[in-house]
């Protein structure tokens, strides 16, 4: 495996990114990993490489990229009241699709250039807060997001500008949503509305609940991982990409 830590330049700055690819039987196609709310640490870059281990040429940014070089946090990020999470909420909640789809074009334009990366449609994926950016980047570049998927996405509807429940019949790709049982920042009400629209939006693609576990399942380092259900999400996510990519 070949990996190494690039700037990719935006228009608001240089975006950091780590870049994950097999060393041979090039070229790859282009797989965009997008990280959850307590930002880039090596239990994603492990996921990026798991990924890349079966033939895709994986970038996984620091979408927090516009606050700093310092938006990496420690293990107590995610205990409310802790320095690094005080940090992160501070970034996180100026956080914003529109901005975030604007990153995916300079990705897009990065790979486009690349002689390892195959020339054409990509797949995208997100976790937590990243979710609807998955989704919302399939509805933005239709004819370039052959495929995309969201895990336990947050607040998949809201009043959020391309928020990706009004603009899932956009996409030309296959989507996958998978939706955790407990979650309170995708309640059961708003993901039977979710289904809903996604039934009549005529989307491509499948809703599904993981019954039993909770948000942040499909992380190794969580206290709620859930081993079946996170090897199932590898197995929804791989084949998603097998057929469109």
């Amino acid at each position: 495996m070949l990996e190494e830590t690039l700037d990719i330049q935006t228009g608001d700055g240089a975006m950091e990114t780590f870049i994950c690819r097999p060393d041979r039987d090039g070229p790859f196609r282009a797989v965009f990993f997008l990280m959850d709310a307590p930002g880039i640490r090596e239990e994603l870059r492990d996921m990026a490489r798991r990924l890349a281990t079966v033939g895709y040429f994986v970038l996984l940014p620091n979408l927090y990229y516009r606050a700093g070089r310092d938006t990496l946090y420690g293990p107590d990020v995610l205990t409310a009241g802790s320095p690094d999470h005080t940090r992160m909420r501070a970034v996180r909640t100026k956080m914003t699709i529109p901005p975030v789809m604007d990153d995916v074009a300079a990705m897009l334009a990065f790979v486009d250039a690349r002689d390892d990366v195959r020339p054409g449609q990509v797949g995208c994926h997100g976790y937590c807060m990243s979710g609807p950016y998955a989704l919302a980047a399939a509805a933005r570049y239709p004819d370039r997001v052959a495929a995309a998927a969201s895990f336990y996405g947050t607040w998949l509807v809201s009043e959020a500008v391309e928020s990706p429940h009004l603009t899932l019949g956009q996409a030309k790709g296959e989507l996958y949503i998978a939706c955790a049982e407990h979650d309170e920042l995708a309640p059961l009400p708003m993901v039977d509305e979710l289904r809903g629209l996604f039934d009549a939006s005529g989307a491509r693609g499948e809703l599904e609940i993981y019954p039993g576990v909770h948000h942040g399942f499909g992380f190794p380092q969580r206290p709620v991982y859930d081993k079946l259900a996170a090897e199932r999400h590898w197995q929804r996510l791989l084949a998603l990409y097998r057929r469109n990519l």
